[in-house]
């Protein structure tokens, strides 16, 4: 018997437990169930005429969730747009200080270099097919190389002259900033530029990767003897298409997109064989650095000087001048 008592007494014990908690948790969700009640009467949403208007027109209404989706910002911008975000960039350019454009501009000339490093290096290094088929090797001395550059410049911010020289002056035409800091924007990016191009050239020098090609020695020597219209023609062509990489660049909201837009213009002018002042500020002086016999005044006078002013020709003139006379104020009288 009293095993039997014993026995009763502990089902009642593990039955009253239970019992206890579901009591517990039924009054617990009757009082949370009339407090969410008075909170969200409190925080009712009344749905006003226009609001469902919108609903309407977003394809939702009574009784259906629709999210309301803002539109997609366009992968290139439509050519007015595209006039206006270069000047906008222009215009911040020129306002920075000459310190930051020329810090930057240190980058954006090794950034450079780093291209025409690479495009020495694979497609100056093709002999037996610059002989059997040159236009083959001139695709390939344009293609590996120098475009890289220009997308590491353009995508991290950089300051390069050459590009430059299209947007601050549409900045300046469309009086968004003066010709002093046009000027000292121009000075500030060619100075880093110049910067940046010979530490890295000192840099392969010392690396002693390209080993005894003679690529680079071939190449400044043949920049530094073209006659000064000759280097300053060639100056207008190749900044008129880098101007347009730029250019179509700053349009694009992509990666891939800013890719596809300096890839084609400037493994081109490459190809063409169209000169480049930052590149050549690295060019010639790896070529003397390996034994070239140019002098430093020739390395000007030669070359850098009509490349330079050939550049700012095709950058200004050649890009931007057309785009402004179309999409812009240049040449309009003010009403």
């Amino acid at each position: 018997h009293r095993c039997r008592i014993s026995n009763l007494t502990i089902k009642r014990k593990r039955i009253s437990a239970p019992t206890t908690t579901m009591k517990f948790s039924k009054a617990f969700c009757l009082s949370s169930a009339a407090l969410f009640a008075s909170s969200t009467s409190a925080f009712a949403f009344h749905e006003s005429p226009a609001f469902k208007n919108s609903l309407k027109l977003h394809g939702g209404g009574a009784g259906t969730s629709t999210a309301i989706k803002a539109d997609p910002v366009p992968d290139l911008k439509a050519p007015p747009a595209l006039y206006q975000g270069a000047v906008a960039a222009g215009a911040a350019k020129a306002s920075a200080p000459f310190g930051k454009i020329f810090k930057l501009g240190i980058v954006s000339g090794a950034h450079i270099a780093f291209g025409a490093y690479l495009a020495v290096t694979v497609g100056g290094a093709c002999p037996g097919i610059a002989a059997s088929n040159p236009g083959l090797q001139k695709i390939i001395l344009g293609a590996f190389g120098l475009p890289f550059g220009l997308i590491m410049t353009l995508v991290t911010g950089g300051e390069l002259f050459t590009g430059n020289t299209a947007l601050v002056t549409a900045a300046v035409m469309e009086g968004k900033t003066t010709k002093k800091d046009l000027v000292k924007n121009w000075v500030a990016s060619y100075a880093g530029n110049f910067a940046g191009s010979l530490l890295l050239a000192y840099l392969v020098f010392k690396s002693g990767t390209l080993g005894a090609l003679p690529g680079p020695v071939a190449i400044a020597t043949a920049k530094c003897s073209m006659p000064f219209a000759t280097a300053f023609v060639r100056g207008i062509m190749c900044n008129w298409l880098v101007c347009m990489a730029v250019y179509m660049a700053s349009g694009c909201a992509s990666l891939t997109s800013k890719m596809v837009a300096v890839w084609f213009p400037i493994s081109a002018f490459v190809a063409l064989g169209l000169d480049h002042s930052v590149a050549n500020m690295f060019l010639i002086p790896l070529g003397i650095l390996r034994g070239a016999e140019i002098s430093i005044s020739q390395m000007f006078t030669s070359n850098l000087i009509p490349v330079t002013l050939g550049n700012i020709i095709g950058g200004a003139l050649c890009v931007m001048a057309p785009y402004g006379l179309t999409f812009g104020s240049w040449g309009k009288k003010d009403e």
